[in-house]
């Protein structure tokens, strides 16, 4: 097989979340084990960081991940979804893994997938964990895919556990309380393995701080500890750090454009202070990892600037904690018109979306090419219940040009509601 095969084939065999929903996800971690007993524990060879929430992880693990490499370390970097290539999974100092590493891998354990009968997400991690150790990193940062108890990244032993925030998301699978869904994300604290929590919700606070103590461990509140506030200058977005009310660092050049990284550098700050002394990580380290994170990761997909007239820009934010970040933003940009070019997956808490979403602005109602999405026709229905208004598209492509069609220089264009959205636009 080609790369384009193996990869029609991993999603034509193996149930993908992303693509079907429901169907996909595995109520027991013994595939994974299973998996795990096959390749003989690839993930032993290198140190973790294990990094859960409901939004932020994928930053945070990016940011986590630059600050490593500028300290000269071999950093394996595990996210999910991919955006335009599957390889985005699994890369080592901001690279891709090789196709033909992803051919040779689905190739040569073609038996075992046969006889176990992963998920998507579950073969996705093994092959992470195994790229990893062939090409022997020194540290790799995991980040969680669903929840955290049950997720297929929950067989390794890290350093380091990390809980960026929690709100309402896959409910169906977590819980429908903030309470309950942090409790599943708390699933991968280990026993006297220091934990991390991005968020002060007390609600969160209290059932990570049971759980922690409970596994005998200390837990670090980062923005207890730790405070990043954003000023522009010279078109750039400079941010300054502080440590226990003190100065920290300042005047870092932060490309990452969303105001909700700020949250997430607080939390990647906490991460490095009790990291730091065991990986001689300098000043230095930490203000070029947060100056160069796009350059070190080829992170994409937040906040990412498309075009700049019309302003354009796509963010996958798609609950309802990373819609509100993200309205509150656009509010603070001047603009003329705001068009949305939006589509949802339809397991999401629709309702509760559409009623946030600004009235006055113009809507190309779309859906993305995947079974799990919502019908484009069908969203527009339930929108305009909410005074939303604007044409249902069938595709992407043709939602995305209309909205540039229609725009002038000094409107705005926005691109979200659901990753895979996002995806086809980059």
């Amino acid at each position: 097989m080609n790369y384009q095969q193996t990869i029609n084939y991993l999603f034509e065999q193996l149930p993908m979340f992303q693509r079907v929903g429901k169907s996909a996800f595995k109520k027991t971690l013994d595939t994974s084990i299973a998996l795990d007993e096959y390749f003989g524990s690839p993930q032993k060879k290198y140190k973790t960081i294990h990094i859960a929430g409901t939004n932020g992880k994928g930053s945070v693990s990016h940011i986590v991940a630059s600050i490593l490499q500028e300290a000269g370390y071999k950093v394996g970097l595990l996210t999910s979804p991919h955006y335009k290539d599957f390889r985005e999974r699994m890369k080592i100092n901001g690279q891709l893994a090789s196709q033909q590493f992803v051919i040779d891998f689905v190739e040569n354990h073609k038996n075992i997938f046969a006889k176990l009968k992963p998920s998507f997400f579950e073969l996705a991690v093994a092959m992470a964990f195994e790229y990893f150790a062939q090409n022997e990193v020194d540290i790799a940062i995991i980040e969680v895919g669903m929840g955290g108890r049950l997720d297929s990244t929950n067989i390794i032993e890290p350093e380091l556990s990390v809980i960026t925030n929690i709100s309402l998301d896959h409910t169906q699978f977590l819980g429908n309380t903030i309470t309950e869904i942090a409790a599943e994300k708390a699933g991968i604290i280990k026993h006297k393995t220091p934990v991390v929590l991005g968020t002060t919700n007390k609600d969160v606070v209290k059932v990570v701080s049971e759980i922690a103590k409970l596994k005998n461990t200390n837990l670090h509140i980062a923005p207890n500890n730790f405070k990043a506030e954003k000023s522009i200058f010279d078109n750039k977005n400079i941010i300054n750090i502080s440590k226990n009310n003190e100065p920290y660092l300042s005047k870092i050049n932060f490309e990452l454009q969303g105001d909700y990284q700020l949250e997430n550098i607080q939390t990647a700050m906490q991460i490095v202070d009790i990291i730091k002394n065991d990986y001689k990580i300098k000043a230095e380290n930490i203000y070029n990892g947060l100056s160069k994170i796009p350059e070190n990761t080829n992170i994409i997909g937040r906040w990412q600037i498309l075009n700049k007239e019309p302003l354009t820009i796509c963010d996958s934010g798609h609950n309802i904690a990373g819609i509100t970040y993200i309205l509150n933003q656009i509010k603070t940009i001047k603009h003329e018109k705001l068009h949305f070019v939006f589509g949802m997956v339809n397991d999401k808490s629709i309702d509760a979306i559409l009623k946030l979403l600004p009235k006055q602005a113009q809507y190309y109602f779309t859906q993305a090419n995947i079974p799990r999405a919502l019908d484009c026709n069908s969203l527009q229905q339930q929108a305009k219940q909410y005074n939303l208004q604007g044409n249902s598209y069938t595709t992407v492509a043709e939602a995305y040009k209309s909205a540039k069609n229609n725009a002038n220089k000094n409107d705005f264009i926005f691109v979200g509601g659901s990753i895979f959205v996002v995806a086809e636009v980059l």
